[in-house]
């Protein structure tokens, strides 16, 4: 009692160091802050920071027409974030705002919402829905709709992810492992890719969403292929064959080059500029951003009476943001030695996506392209983060009005062209396969999940299997008999080095995988095979050889009765039991486990060791442990 009593004076105790700590800890722009290097930082900061802003222009915009929202909260997502990142992040590289696959998840949920509250696409204020609001204050349209389920669900994405931030639960992002978030963001990566293709192709088609969306959107894109605008066709192809050949440029001299080309940006400025002087819109029906307000709207509160139906959409999204933010995270940390910590970090992502939704903000994460750029082009802290914003509220004060005739159809160009990344991964799988076959068949599961299915679904239908694999790897594990090398007293496998002398009569044996309940049948089988001796069987026979003299003897007796011993002794030699009936010979009398690989062992597999070593002493070999660790010694030892 005493001892819980002083534990918890001391962490209750409000000293001004604890404060301090406490502070630094949650905030550790006040640990990096006053230490910072005007001269030595500033310049890359600022520079890195201008080149985001100026590619995060055009992808604030086009990321918003995915997450199907009005381009100027993709502006404000990504203006807030970075503000808010600075304060509470541990990486120095990590730059957030919109990602193209936490997009797509937001869309997908905003539709569905618009459809069950009755908008359909392109419609203003139905009748039935003048009194939905956003604030409770007046009607509310599909734009103000569509931002309010948006930002509720912003909400709910970023108390997700603080509370398992707080809960100290960010070792759950080991469970996504590599193969996993490769395979879902390749195929979220197509998913996106056909969901902008209606643009590029200027089509006006329904956006598919649930269970095979992927395959219906491309038969409705054949159906009404002659629909085609050819402005937004011709736009989207010039398009394409400028900023493609550009990009690959940059990445094959991006060594070479201090900064790459912002060709994202001129042509968005260019395609601009000739659709207002060309007058697209009306000449040729061609599809543009509108008008594109100023400045900053009142903060508003998230629409409570939302929470229910998007508690379970938040919860991917809330997974896969924050798994993408540590792990970049980690990378850029590791390659740059200094300390990232994991549950800070999925606090700062979850602050960043809940205090902007008070702003009209909606879910964001650590974005991959930006944040190689970030750290190709020299940024030291995130300081360049508030330049970045800084680009960007010069953006939002005075040049969005300028955008109002930017096409659609250059917008879905953009975010196809950065989601070259994930498209890419298909040329690793063979050198995947090579390495590791399950780690590729987890890789294609997830992707064709994500794609053919629904991004959520294939998410989990990918964990679900990677965890499967884990088991399966468990459960049929490599198991290998010993040999020595020669003139030392280490023991090696077999079956994979030549020229091992074996000990006569001893058998040593490797299990390389705990001993549990899913893989005790193997054990068993695969001990028997590999010592060519199996104690049941064996036992067995003993039995029935010893069996056939008693009861032949017994018999005799009875019969013959007791004066006919002379008989009784031609008549057993006459019927001496055959050969295969004879107790067979082994060749080994001990047989030592190696437990070295072994990290556990439930009681399935205690009473399995239990089994062997009875089943072995009846058939006269010794069995013997070796290796053990303390955990499972002390489990021998009570079981």
């Amino acid at each position: 009692k005493e001892l819980i009593l002083k534990k918890a004076r001391e962490v209750c105790t409000c000293s001004h160091q604890t404060i301090t700590t406490f502070l630094c800890r949650l905030f550790p722009v006040l640990d990096w802050l006053p230490h910072y290097n005007i001269k030595t930082q500033l310049p890359g900061d600022v520079i890195s920071g201008l080149l985001v802003g100026i590619v995060t222009i055009p992808q604030s915009v086009s990321y918003s027409l995915l997450a199907s929202q009005d381009p100027i909260y993709g502006i404000y997502t990504n203006f807030f974030c970075n503000i808010i990142y600075v304060a509470v992040a541990t990486s120095r590289h990590n730059c957030v705002g919109s990602f193209g696959v936490l997009c797509l998840l937001v869309g997908q949920c905003v539709n569905r919402h618009l459809r069950l509250a009755g908008y359909s696409d392109g419609s203003a204020l139905l009748p039935g829905n003048a009194t939905s609001t956003s604030n409770g204050t007046g009607a509310c349209d599909r734009s103000c709709y569509a931002i309010t389920v948006a930002l509720s669900l912003s909400f709910l994405v970023g108390l997700y992810q603080i509370l398992l931030g707080v809960l100290q639960l960010g070792f759950v992002a080991v469970y996504l492992s590599e193969p996993l978030l490769g395979g879902f963001v390749t195929g979220s990566s197509l998913t996106i890719i056909t969901s902008q293709m209606k643009y590029l192709l200027g089509l006006k088609i329904p956006r598919h969403e649930g269970v095979g969306s992927f395959i219906l959107t491309w038969v409705d894109l054949f159906r009404y292929i002659q629909n085609t605008n050819i402005c937004d066709l011709v736009t989207s192809l010039v398009a394409l064959a400028i900023i493609v050949p550009v990009k690959e440029i940059n990445d094959w001299y991006k060594e070479k080059m201090k900064a790459p080309f912002p060709i994202e940006l001129l042509v968005v400025i260019v395609a601009t500029v000739i659709s207002h002087y060309f007058n697209f819109e009306e000449r040729y029906k061609s599809a543009v951003c509108g008008h594109i307000p100023t400045g900053f709207r009142k903060p508003t509160l998230p629409d409570i009476s939302l929470f229910s139906s998007l508690a379970v959409d938040a919860l991917p999204i809330a997974v896969i943001g924050f798994a993408m933010t540590v792990s970049l995270a980690e990378i850029f940390g590791k390659k740059h030695g200094y300390t990232v910590r994991a549950n800070q970090e999925m606090i700062a992502i979850g602050m960043c996506n809940l205090i902007p939704s008070f702003f009209y903000c909606f879910a964001s994460s650590a974005a991959l392209t930006k944040t190689l750029l970030k750290e190709s082009t020299g940024t030291q802290t995130q300081i360049s983060g508030l330049v970045t914003s800084l680009v960007l509220l010069l953006v939002l004060l005075w040049i969005s009005p300028l955008f109002y005739s930017l096409q659609t159809s250059i917008l879905g160009v953009v975010t196809i062209v950065n989601l070259r990344g994930g498209l890419r991964k298909f040329r690793d799988t063979p050198q995947m396969w090579r390495l590791s076959k399950l780690d590729t068949v987890v890789w294609w599961t997830t992707m064709l999940s994500s794609t053919l299915i629904t991004t959520e679904i294939g998410l989990l239908v990918g964990v679900c299997f990677a965890l499967l694999c884990i088991i399966f790897r468990t459960q049929r594990p490599r198991a290998t008999l010993l040999g020595r090398v020669s003139n030392t007293d280490i023991y090696e496998d077999q079956a994979t080095y030549k020229q091992l002398s074996s000990i006569a009569n001893i058998k040593i044996f490797r299990f390389e995988s705990s001993l549990y309940y899913a893989n005790k049948d193997y054990f068993k089988s695969v001990l028997y095979q590999k010592t060519g001796v199996n104690p049941v069987l064996l036992a067995a026979k003993h039995q029935r050889v010893g069996a056939q003299p008693n009861t032949e003897t017994g018999n005799s007796r009875s019969f013959l009765g007791t004066g006919f011993d002379c008989l009784k002794q031609t008549k057993e030699r006459a019927e001496k039991p055959p050969a295969d009936a004879r107790p067979p010979s082994i060749d080994m009398h001990t047989l030592i486990l190696d437990c070295g690989a072994m990290q556990f062992i439930d009681t399935v597999g205690l009473s399995v060791l239990k089994e062997t070593h009875h089943d072995y002493k009846k058939i006269g070999v010794q069995v013997l442990l070796a290796n053990c660790n303390p955990s499972i010694r002390h489990q021998l030892r009570e079981g």
